[in-house]
């Protein structure tokens, strides 16, 4: 795994060989995903939110392009424990990580944000109720994105504020935009 653009591409990270619950984002959908993000967004003025954090590529990739402010959700012990671990290393500043459950953050979160990725498990239940939840609870800033990362089963063409989706195989990002 590697951070693909900005001033620490080409890094790598060396995830732990024993990864319970996680499946990091491959590089070829991970750049396909930040040409979208680069060719829409300035983000060296977003604040961001990664949900289910995993191995933390996602905002390893957002820090080394200029995000100013990144959050980290992750339940699993020993992949916050990575990150917390990889970011160090890696001199990230204004890099929060926290350890929780995804839904219960959401439920008691009262930040908003430029915008949010969420790279669920493919087998989550209730992976449908994110996009949901995230325009419930008014957790994005007017313009901002939430990208859902799934599998071709899962469709969200005909969810509010659904705007488009990129698919990379057997992943597909869906992009929901806040337009008030």
């Amino acid at each position: 795994m590697r951070i693909i653009g900005g001033e620490l591409g080409k890094r790598r990270i060396n995830p732990p060989a024993q990864m319970p619950h996680t499946r990091p984002t491959t590089d070829i959908a991970k750049e396909g995903l930040f040409n979208v993000i680069e060719n829409n967004l300035t983000i060296s003025e977003l604040h961001t939110l990664d949900l289910f954090g995993g191995t933390g590529c996602i905002s390893y990739e957002l820090a080394s392009r200029g995000a100013p402010s990144l959050t980290i959700v992750e339940n699993d012990y020993k992949m916050y424990e990575f990150i917390k671990t990889t970011s160090t290393e890696l001199k990230l500043e204004n890099f929060e990580i926290i350890k929780s459950d995804v839904f219960n953050y959401i439920q008691h979160c009262s930040k908003q944000f430029d915008f949010i990725f969420a790279g669920p498990p493919y087998a989550l239940g209730n992976i449908d109720d994110l996009p949901k939840l995230i325009f419930e609870k008014k957790m994005l800033n007017t313009k901002g994105w939430f990208v859902l990362e799934h599998t071709p089963r899962n469709e969200y063409k005909n969810f509010p504020f659904y705007k488009t989706e990129r698919n990379y195989g057997t992943t597909i990002f869906s992009i929901f935009i806040e337009n008030r």
